[in-house]
């Protein structure tokens, strides 16, 4: 049992990865489809329930965002296990402004989650922590270090 928790701003690449690395074995739990906290809190809890690992496809920008994901998988005995996406502005803007439609989100909310963006940490209870970046449609995956 495994709960993946995603971090990053918006327009790195995260449904995209998950859609390439957890579709087949993982619930996506996703504000973007969601759209309320409450629908949110019912899909883990049903994935607790049934011992489903599933995604938190969301930003996750802060230590206290991502808190009340870890301590609710930790208190079930899942496994907590973190990606964070590399967050650099200008390709992500550079990628949203490709977007179309509902995809496409103002680019001041972008500005807004990197203002806010604190990097994860294994101290956070992550079990295991990843770095992805993308490079030509490819995912690099690279373990963790805090020196990224």
């Amino acid at each position: 049992m495994e709960a993946i928790i995603f971090c990053g701003i918006q327009a790195t690449g995260k449904t995209t990865f998950f859609k390439k690395q957890f579709f087949k074995t993982h619930v996506h739990i996703s504000l973007d489809l969601l759209n309320t906290r409450n629908k949110e809190l019912r899909f883990i809890e049903t994935c607790i329930l049934t011992s489903q690992p599933f995604v938190i496809d969301n930003t996750n920008p802060s230590i206290d965002e991502r808190a009340k994901y870890i301590s609710i998988a930790k208190a079930n005995k899942f496994k907590v296990i973190g990606y964070y996406f590399q967050s650099k502005l200008s390709n992500a803007v550079d990628r949203n402004n490709r977007r179309v439609g509902k995809e496409k989100i103002p680019e001041i909310g972008i500005r807004g989650t990197f203002k806010s963006l604190n990097l994860p940490s294994i101290s956070e209870g992550f079990d295991e922590l990843y770095y992805v970046s993308a490079d030509n449609d490819m995912f690099i995956i690279k373990p963790w270090s805090d020196e990224v």
